[in-house]
């Protein structure tokens, strides 16, 4: 997938200002999941993109703010002196990555709200637009399977049925 993504030129065309960012090329160093941060967004990105262009529906935001979602390098709340890490990670980051996002990039108000809501239903924030709930699943869809992998292919292949359900059901 990594490397189908270069090769599309309308896509590139769409988030090249982002990629070409020093700053989101920092992801690459921060670990995520299985790989790092970078390659996670890359892939919900591309993927969001795609299925919404299927649909029909707001692509160019979708791919931009797919990008955008887990765009945050500094932490504003020490993650590590929290007593529950995993819930205050998982409401806080979606708010550090639309604060960060906006120091390098205009956002319109669809982007905000795909970045913001892209944890739901873990986070408390619904989704106001498709274009939001496509990033939101396929997100899902990826973290469980970049996650699975930790654990074996078991749980892989849930998650890989879900991403064939879903670019499927576009179809």
């Amino acid at each position: 997938m990594l490397n189908t993504f270069k090769q599309d030129e309308q896509y590139i065309s769409l988030v090249k200002d982002i990629l070409d960012t020093k700053e989101f090329a920092n992801m690459k160093n921060i670990k995520h999941h299985d790989s790092n941060r970078l390659d996670h967004s890359l892939k919900v990105s591309y993927y969001s993109y795609k299925i919404a262009k299927a649909l029909r529906v707001d692509y160019i935001d979708v791919a931009r703010a797919g990008l955008l979602h887990d765009f945050y390098l500094e932490r504003t709340v020490d993650y590590k002196k929290a007593k529950d890490k995993f819930l205050l990670f998982t409401t806080k980051h979606p708010q550090d990555a639309v604060e960060n996002a906006s120091k390098f990039f205009e956002l319109n108000e669809k982007e905000i709200d795909i970045i913001k809501t892209h944890m739901f239903p873990i986070d408390y924030r619904i989704p106001k637009y498709l274009e939001s709930w496509i990033v939101n699943l396929v997100d899902t869809s990826v973290s469980v399977n970049e996650f699975s992998k930790k654990f074996g292919y078991k749980l892989s292949y849930v998650s890989n049925l879900l991403l064939i359900v879903l670019l499927n059901a576009i179809k």
